[in-house]
């Protein structure tokens, strides 16, 4: 973000907003009107009272595929295009998805902490894991992430399913007709959706009851598709086996329970964090902004 930031403000004369409530709200009020474009990130976005702040605003500009935090109605209404950067993050936050999954059922993070705390020398051998293979896999949001996913986890001979609002044409894979359907039916649930209102929350408890005690969760996609509270209490509760989670509910506040649990890996939302993905990612939020300079239209809107 930091190239993206730098030629935004070198190229076109961009201006930060400030990182303060009370000198945002100065800030807007004497200069809001002045900005036609605002150029933001997944984490951040343009909220409802933000946009409102920007009543000259003709385009989001949005470096991440995720564009959540903005508020997609309001720009519709108001006739304000928005961009994301989608397809070229697909690799790396598939390839994260399918860290966590090998690390969480193999244990491999815990392992290694097993032999830092010499552990291994004291106790012997470290506690069996379980098998990351041939696991019938469920993907809630075959989308173009989950594509790849299933694409690199068919090597692990696994089975798989999935779950969309409908059916996606030309799959193979198994068709289940809720997250529940899905999540009874698999040993693993990897959760790929868009985040946004109308995925709030869809993985909830009787989801994640349906995958029981000896399934595992994965979420690469947004905290807000997963019942955080229900997650922790499931696996505070032993009714599921374990979790992998690049993304949480309130970031970059992690619950507390998650943080001494063996059976869970966490990561900071690293999920498309590799220098060349951000190089792609930053490539494609200039092509948008420097597009909608020129003539008003973008290189990849949102539909």
């Amino acid at each position: 973000m930091q190239t993206v930031q730098d030629t935004v403000a070198n190229v076109y004369g961009a201006v930060r907003l400030p990182d303060s409530p009370a000198d945002q709200a100065e800030f807007l009020g004497h200069r809001g009107h002045t900005f036609d474009v605002a150029v933001t990130s997944g984490r951040f976005g343009v909220g409802t009272e933000l946009m409102q702040a920007l009543p000259n605003l003709r385009a989001v500009v949005n470096f991440g595929v995720g564009y959540d935090t903005t508020d997609t109605r309001q720009a519709t209404e108001r006739g304000i295009a928005v961009s994301n950067t989608p397809d070229v993050l697909n690799d790396c936050v598939a390839d994260t998805a399918v860290a966590l999954y090998v690390d969480v059922l193999r244990r491999t993070s815990a392992a290694d902490r097993y032999v830092r705390r010499g552990d291994w020398a004291r106790h012997g051998n470290f506690p069996l894991a379980t098998k990351a293979s041939g696991k019938r896999v469920g993907i809630l949001g075959l989308g173009r992430i989950g594509k790849v996913i299933a694409r690199r986890l068919e090597g692990f001979d696994c089975t798989l399913s999935y779950h969309n609002r409908k059916k996606a044409p030309g799959v193979a894979y198994e068709y289940a007709s809720s997250p529940v359907e899905l999540a009874r039916n698999a040993d693993v649930l990897i959760v790929a959706a868009a985040g946004g209102p109308e995925s709030v929350h869809v993985v909830d408890h009787e989801v994640i009851e349906a995958l029981g005690p000896n399934g595992y969760l994965i979420n690469i996609a947004r905290g807000s598709v997963v019942d955080e509270r229900a997650l922790v209490a499931a696996l505070l509760a032993g009714s599921l086996g374990g979790a992998g989670l690049d993304v949480f509910a309130d970031e970059p506040k992690v619950p507390q329970d998650l943080l001494s649990m063996d059976n869970v890996v966490l990561l900071p939302h690293l999920g498309s964090g590799t220098k060349e993905t951000r190089a792609a990612m930053a490539e494609l939020t200039l092509a948008n902004l420097a597009q909608f300079a020129a003539d008003g239209t973008l290189v990849t809107p949102v539909s």
